[in-house]
């Protein structure tokens, strides 16, 4: 996550919300992961909480917010199962996390949580990688990451439906000896087309799809899409 450019997602986040001349309000990070644009939106004056499916994320979300002086509540939720106790004004999904979710089903069932806990008008903002990223980039690659911390090689398989499967192994050093460890998991590209239909059956109205971290319509070989959704007043 060295590159995920958080200070500039906050920026972005609140140049959004001055865009469709909206104020945050009661903002709800979904899918918050350790917490770090979590944490950066409360600094720059968001009323935040985040909400994630691993206890041991939330654990460091936790103590970042702590060391921080900063008071967050965070839940243990996944987000396809999204039950809070009153509305929110913004939700806010960044980092491909939507893409983890491989089942249309899971997606459309967010999607539907979302704007249930979404106050009339209020703005739903999510990136997603693209399905070029995963057909182009991803694909059946492999990629090494080196750090003073931790050796990583990365192998990727790309099978239908625009899935990659997705294999990490770390090597870390302590005293001299290297240590392994290994995780797997699988993230699921989606349309524009379908994803923009996904959030009209759960009354969620685009406003607009442009490149990451732009305001300019996503080009050809456009990696990262980011959506602003709005809840649709009932009449």
């Amino acid at each position: 996550m060295e590159d995920a450019r958080y200070p500039e997602r906050c920026r972005y986040f609140w140049d959004i919300c001055h865009r469709f001349h909206r104020q945050p309000g009661r903002t709800l990070d979904l899918a918050c992961g350790t917490g770090s644009l979590t944490l950066l939106l409360a600094q720059s004056g968001v009323d935040v909480f985040g909400a994630d499916a691993s206890p041991e994320m939330l654990s460091e979300a936790m103590n970042k917010a702590l060391e921080a002086e900063q008071h967050i509540l965070f839940v243990c939720q996944p987000m396809q199962a999204l039950a809070l106790p009153e509305p929110i004004d913004t939700c806010v999904c960044t980092l491909d996390s939507l893409n983890h979710l491989t089942d249309e089903g899971d997606v459309q069932r967010t999607f539907d949580g979302v704007a249930r806990h979404l106050s009339p008008g209020g703005l739903f903002i999510f990136d997603v990688n693209s399905v070029y990223k995963h057909r182009e980039i991803l694909a059946d690659n492999a990629f090494v990451m080196e750090n003073e911390r931790v050796f990583c090689a990365w192998q990727n398989f790309l099978r239908e439906d625009d899935i990659v499967d997705i294999a990490l192994d770390f090597f870390a050093e302590e005293d001299g000896v290297y240590h392994r460890s290994s995780e797997d998991f699988s993230e699921r590209a989606y349309s524009e087309e379908s994803l923009r239909q996904m959030l009209q059956n759960a009354g969620l109205e685009t406003l607009a799809v442009w490149g990451d971290l732009r305001f300019e319509t996503p080009r050809d070989d456009e990696q990262r899409l980011i959506f602003v959704a709005q809840k649709m007043n009932k009449e």
